[in-house]
């Protein structure tokens, strides 16, 4: 098996797919630039090794209570980040100007905490990513790094390419425009909050 294009394959499926994470790289951008919605997209580098090693450690078995209990968690707080944003947008304009003191780290944080409590790259490392990088590490090293690389090289590149694209798409927004797609961006949140919630009580 070549493990890099697997990486690379899986990486960018899930990079575009719609999610959480990816809606709160559009609407970090379209608030407040380029920047925020990087920084969002970094997100995965800095919370998927816990995930990681949990995964490869324990792969074959998730307790449905665990699993429950951390599908609950993610979806509260995708909800309370979709309430932010719908209160906000009512009065909302087009940021011009740099960053507020700290908005790197919001951002940055935001992006984590959405990535580390939903449930769906724990149970895609659990059940797709984690036996395949098992496998790889078997095969070499290299094999193992490969996958790796691919799998992260698209996941935040084409979450980052999403985010220039918004980015460049707001220069021809006005204040109505950025407040209605904020809006909408925010009832997206919450149809992807609501969903968790539905399947940790089905």
């Amino acid at each position: 098996m070549n493990y890099l294009f697997a990486g690379l394959t899986l990486g960018l499926a899930a990079g575009v797919s719609p999610g959480p994470l990816l809606t709160l790289v559009i609407t970090s951008t379209l608030e407040r630039g380029l920047g925020a919605g990087v920084r969002v997209a970094m997100a995965p580098l800095l919370t998927d090794l816990p995930i990681i090693v949990t995964s490869m450690v324990v792969f074959t078995v998730l307790p449905p209570l665990l699993e429950n209990m951390l599908t609950v968690a993610g979806a509260l707080f995708i909800l309370y980040l979709a309430w932010e944003i719908l209160r906000d947008a009512r009065h909302a304009q087009l940021s011009t100007g740099a960053d507020a003191p700290g908005a790197a780290a919001t951002d940055l944080w935001r992006g984590m905490l959405v990535n580390f409590l939903n449930p769906h790259p724990w149970l895609f490392w659990i059940g797709v990513a984690a036996p395949l990088l098992t496998d790889a590490w078997m095969t070499g090293v290299w094999a193992a790094a490969g996958f790796l690389a691919g799998f992260y090289g698209l996941l935040v590149g084409s979450k980052v390419l999403v985010a220039f694209g918004v980015a460049g798409g707001r220069r021809f927004l006005n204040d109505l425009w950025y407040r209605r797609l904020l809006v909408f961006s925010g009832l997206l949140l919450a149809f992807f909050g609501a969903a968790l919630l539905r399947q940790a009580f089905q």
